[in-house]
């Protein structure tokens, strides 16, 4: 005699209870974590209030009051009250509604995102102060610009196209090598540079431990000892283009970004600062455009009815219809008609006047001119002269 199938809760032999796996009609126990055992999912309260708002040092910074890491500073130095009380902390968000004052004053509205290309001359740092007391970029540029962010840097002995920016959402998005816009520059190097040197920096390498993707390099021409390349790369690590190309053999002597995305440096000189225009800022940044008024609706206006249909004057002032003029009591004119020939009748041509010529002397006549006789057939034999 066999003995039933028992279900039992636990296993003989098991610590833990098991669970079951249903597998068609058949059935089996296997020992392990039952679903009881699982971590569960905090529930999700409905009433809780969601997270809106921004960041209030990025607030801050968006106002051009000081930079994020500035803003910071200043809210643990106790300088900031919002809705009239003091905070100590960053970590927390803001909406329009609350009132946001720095040192007792409110600060200003945050103004539009904006852009800008400058020509970064040479000795000049990309930061806003500098410990060795070197002259920055910041300190050079044009008094009339408001407060602005770099996009990526260039170091003291390189030159040319930099990004500045009041926004600094766009300064990170801008930075991100998933970006993927193409940074190129032109490179003086010192040597001969030849395809199979330039090969490693195409397919990437790795320099003191850290790795380079690969650029797109071309020699552009030879002038004596030097030679000038353009280089192109997507990441823009710390002296990227300096290090990678000092492994293979050559010194950089001078480097100059021209391009950055879809902006170019152009024909700009040094010390240069141009305002990208915000329909292009909106076209390459997927940046939404300012909300514009509704158009109104176009009225079709009705032809206006002819004069005939009552449509009054407006030429002059209103005049009464005129009566309709009576009948005459004399009798009708009717048109007269000339008589002409009959469809079978031939018409005499003595009748007929024939136009002649006008009376008068003839053009060219003069008076008392005799006409002589007509000159013969011309001879061969000349006259003699009398």
């Amino acid at each position: 005699m066999t003995a039933k199938p028992v279900h039992p809760a636990v296993l003989p032999g098991a610590a833990r209870p098991c669970k079951r796996l249903s597998l068609g009609r058949d059935w089996r126990y296997v020992v392990g974590v039952t679903p009881d055992d699982k971590p569960k999912a905090k529930p999700v309260r409905s009433d809780a209030p969601a997270k809106d708002g921004e960041r209030i040092a990025k607030v801050l910074a968006r106002a051009g009051v000081a930079s994020r890491r500035e803003a910071e500073r200043m809210i643990a130095l106790g300088r900031v009250a919002v809705n009239g009380a003091l905070i100590d902390s960053p970590a927390l968000n803001v909406t329009a509604a609350d009132r946001i004052t720095l040192d007792g004053k409110p600060i200003a509205a945050a103004e539009p995102a904006r852009l800008w290309l400058y020509y970064k001359p040479l000795g000049l740092v990309t930061s806003e102060r500098d410990e060795k007391g070197r002259a920055t970029v910041f300190d050079n540029l044009p008094e009339a610009l408001p407060r602005v962010l770099s996009i990526g840097r260039l170091d003291l002995n390189s030159e040319g196209l930099l990004l500045l920016t009041n926004d600094g959402e766009i300064k990170r998005r801008l930075e991100l090598p998933a970006t993927g816009w193409l940074r190129k520059y032109r490179v003086r190097v010192n040597g001969t540079p030849t395809e199979d040197m330039l090969a490693p920096l195409r397919d990437g390498l790795t320099v003191d431990g850290i790795r380079f993707q690969g650029m797109t390099v071309s020699i552009d021409k030879i002038q004596g000892a030097n030679a000038w390349l353009t280089v192109g790369i997507r990441e823009g690590k710390n002296r990227e283009i300096r290090r990678a190309i000092n492994h293979i053999g050559l010194i950089v002597n001078r480097l100059i970004r021209t391009g950055y995305g879809p902006f170019k440096l152009g024909v700009m000189e040094p010390g240069q600062v141009e305002e990208v225009k915000a329909r292009v800022l909106r076209d390459q940044l997927g940046l939404g455009a300012p909300e514009e008024p509704a158009l109104k609706p176009k009225v079709r206006h009705s032809r206006p009815p002819p004069r005939s249909e009552g449509r009054p004057d407006m030429s002059g002032p209103a005049q009464a219809a005129r009566p309709p003029r009576p009948p005459s009591a004399g009798p009708s004119r009717q048109p007269v008609q000339k008589p002409g020939p009959k469809r079978d009748q031939k018409p005499d041509p003595k009748s007929r006047t024939r136009p002649g010529p006008k009376p008068g002397p003839k053009p060219g006549f003069k008076p008392g001119f005799k006409p002589g006789p007509a000159p013969g057939p011309r001879s061969g034999k000349p006259k003699p002269r009398a």
